[in-house]
Parts: structure tokens; C-alpha cells; sequence
């Protein structure tokens, strides 16, 4: 075993008396050689589900049949890997099996049998999926799903309950191919699933996307990770996010293990891995001169039924009357807290935008703007240029583009939620 994570947390511990909230960062690394032999050895399963309706005929298809041929070729020969296509029904037209030679010439020839035709549900392709999955509970298991259209509305409440039944079973990112599929169709998967959601806008992109992706999952040598949160008595916590690389709110997540202790699903980790994590913890007030662990975080690697504690940083509340102690905002914390809003503000001018209410829509998308470039998002910054004209981005100063490509609104709402850290001073 060698875990080399590390974990440091970023606070301002002081409070004015009375003050109740707690808020922390919590910046988990994993190093050079971060592996557990066991973890390891359960071997890494990769699965490609792949939208066959109607709407995929043509140039869509023959990308995504490209994009999974070569993504088999470039599967090292110790990982296992299994292909669903999916319609009005899933099929399995690559069984799970190991990525030898002779494996992967057979999985060809199956993918170039794929047409395209017929409508889409969603959960059904899921089921089927988790069904291979399931296979191998003790491998990495993570899996692409990639459609260009809207799930069938009569298929909610079974898409609901294939999401509960994939939950903890599997990762999953996905890619919506085209403009036509729904960004929050997507990421109420990549969500559940602990992925990602993003737009592939020019189907001849989707095999360098495939490939990204593979060789992130590969990448993979740790998996089923938690954070454990323990909370004094009386205390509730308020929110755990996943604040970078992405915005991903794990707070209805949480599994308690005993009385004030909670678990959060953080998924599979690689080498050289990095995130950061918001916590904000509501405690009993304390007098001045008080002081309280008001958390301890720690990240659980489960193997077999075995625990390993592979890093953990405390979360401390003091209580004083200094002014100028307790009124000074943790730089990490305020980055943060602005990247959030960064995401929310997007989101919401975007909807003002589509109702036709321009003057919120121009508010809004100013102040996101304002925020992107005071947090050095330069990234999000690029994106919000498609949707406005920037007179002035220190003030937010915008107005917003009569005419904007319907891929360029759809990348700036995938992306939103990809945050920058917080610029070196």
C-alpha cells in the first residue's frame, strides 16, 4: 500500500461571538505513487454506452462507431471493457470482456454491425449497463454515455429508478453530441454518477473526446473513496460541495455511519489528482476565548470491507472579539464562494435569456462576467464572450448579442461549473 494523499485546510477560524457558521476549504492532493495494491488488482472495467436512435443516422454514427473502434484499440490489454448501444431498447453489443488481441478484433467487427434507428430511453441503457458493472464489483468501473437527443418523456420515473439503482455502482460521464439534448437531462446523470457533462458540438470530435476521457479512466487506481465528516454533538452541516475542479454538490449525498459522523461519495482517484472541498458547518456559539473542533475531514478508502484512512485535516472555531480577526475572509473561502455564484449567475441569466427577459438576462450575465474576471476564470470568460459584448469587465459592463450559435450557449451552460483556483499572489 501507498497512498501518499495529503490534506490541508484553508479557514479563517476566528468568529464574532454568536456566529454559528463555519466555513473551510479542504485542498486533498494525491501523489506521484498514490495506489493501493488491492484496489488495483480488482482490475478497471471501461464502458461505452452509445446512443442508437434515429436522430444519430448519418455522420453522428459513423463518428461514434470511429470513436469506439479506436478507443477498443488504444484499451491496455489488462483492462476489461464492454459497449451498450441504446434505442427504444439497450443492447449488448460487446459483453464484457478482457481487452486482449483477440478480444478487441471481436468487438470490432460487432461495433461496425451497429445501424442507427428507433427512439430513446434512457434507462434502459443504464440497466444495462449496471448489469455489467455489476460484474465486477471490486474493479475501477467507470463509463461514457454519449446520445444526441432528449430522453422519451414517458420514460421518467424508470430513468429515476435506474439512476438509484446505479448510484455507488459506477461512474459515468457524459457527452451530448450536437444541440439538440438537454444539458440538464445529462447532468442529472453525471451527477448521480459522480461525472461530467459536456458538449461535443462537431460530431468529428467525438473521438478525440473518447479518447480524453479513456485515458483519464486509465488513469484511475483508486476507487470507491469517501469523505468522512465528523461534526460535533449539536452541530448540522449546512453544505459539502466539491468546489474544483468542478462545482459538484454532494450535500444530499450524505450517508450517515454512526451518531454525528456522515460519509460523502467522491468517487475513483488517480496519480497527481487534486480537488478541493467547501464545508460549512453550523455549531453551537461559543463565548470569546472559546475554541472547538467544529470538524474533522477524512477521505476512506473501502476495499473488501476494510477501511484505510488515507488523509484527514480538522476544521477549528475560535470565538473572539477582535474585530480584525473575525471579520477577515479566508482568501480560498471568498474564491470559492464566488466561484458558486459564478455558476448560478450563468445559469440564471441564461434562463432570463431564453424567457426573453433581456434586462435580467444583461444583468446577470454583467455580473458573471465581473466575477470571472476578478477570479481569473479566463476560461469562463472565453465562453461568456460568445453570449455578450464586454464593454467593461472590471464593472460587469455588457450587452447582450442578438444572434448567438445555439452550440455557444450550450458549451457556456455544460461548462459553467468548471472553476479555476485561486490565483497565486
Amino acid at each position: 500500500m501507498s497512498t501518499q494523499f495529503t490534506a490541508e485546510v484553508f479557514q479563517n477560524q476566528f468568529l464574532p461571538q454568536g456566529s454559528r457558521e463555519v466555513h473551510a476549504i479542504m485542498t486533498v492532493n494525491a501523489g506521484e505513487n498514490t495506489e493501493i495494491s488491492s484496489s488495483v488488482s480488482g482490475g478497471r472495467l471501461f464502458g461505452i454506452i452509445c446512443d442508437t436512435s434515429g436522430s444519430m443516422g448519418g455522420q453522428k454514427i459513423r463518428s461514434a462507431k470511429d470513436a469506439m473502434i479506436k478507443a477498443v484499440n488504444l484499451l491496455p490489454e489488462d483492462a476489461h471493457f464492454f459497449m451498450v448501444t441504446g434505442a427504444s431498447q439497450a443492447r449488448l453489443v460487446v459483453p464484457l470482456m478482457q481487452a486482449t488481441p483477440e478480444n478487441k478484433q471481436q468487438a470490432i467487427i460487432n461495433i461496425r454491425s451497429i445501424e442507427a434507428g428507433g427512439g430513446t430511453l434512457i434507462s434502459t441503457w443504464l440497466e444495462a449497463a449496471r448489469k455489467q458493472f455489476q460484474l465486477m464489483p471490486s474493479a475501477i468501473r467507470q463509463a461514457l454515455l454519449l446520445t444526441d437527443g432528449q430522453n422519451d418523456e414517458s420514460d421518467e420515473k424508470a430513468f429515476d429508478r435506474a439512476l438509484q439503482a446505479c448510484e455507488s455502482v459506477f461512474q459515468c460521464d457524459c457527452r451530448g453530441v450536437g444541440t439538440d439534448w438537454r444539458v440538464a437531462q445529462l447532468r442529472r446523470i453525471s451527477s448521480k454518477l459522480l461525472g461530467t457533462t459536456d458538449i461535443i458540438a462537431d460530431a468529428l470530435m467525438i473521438e478525440a473526446d473518447f479518447q480524453t476521457i479513456l485515458q483519464q479512466a486509465m488513469g484511475k487506481n483508486i476507487s470507491d473513496v469517501s469523505m468522512r465528516l465528523w461534526t460535533p454533538q449539536g452541530a448540522k452541516i449546512l453544505f459539502c460541495k466539491q468546489v474544483s475542479p468542478d462545482i459538484v454538490d454532494l450535500t444530499d449525498r450524505a450517508k450517515p455511519m454512526k451518531p454525528q459522523v456522515v460519509d460523502y461519495p467522491t468517487g475513483a482517484w488517480g496519480k497527481r489528482e487534486s480537488r478541493d472541498y467547501h464545508f460549512c458547518i453550523e455549531v453551537n456559539p461559543g463565548n470569546v476565548g472559546d475554541e472547538m473542533l467544529a470538524g474533522r475531514a477524512s477521505l476512506i478508502c473501502t476495499i473488501d470491507g476494510t477501511e484505510t484512512k488515507i488523509a484527514e485535516a480538522r476544521i477549528l472555531a475560535v470565538w473572539t472579539d477582535d474585530d480584525a480577526k473575525s471579520t477577515k475572509i479566508d482568501r480560498r473561502v471568498a474564491h470559492y464562494t464566488g466561484q458558486a455564484e459564478l455558476a448560478q449567475t450563468i445559469q440564471e441569466g441564461l434562463d432570463a435569456r431564453n424567457r426573453g427577459n433581456v434586462e435580467v438576462a444583461t444583468a446577470k450575465l454583467g455580473r458573471a462576467v465581473k466575477i470571472a474576471h476578478e477570479s481569473g476564470n479566463e476560461a469562463t470568460a472565453k465562453l461568456l464572450r460568445t453570449v455578450v459584448e464586454i464593454e467593461d469587465a472590471p464593472t460587469g459592463t455588457v450587452r447582450l448579442k442578438k444572434a448567438i450559435a445555439k452550440e455557444d450557449e450550450m458549451a457556456l451552460e455544460t461548462r459553467s461549473t468548471k472553476t479555476t483556483r485561486i490565483p497565486k499572489s
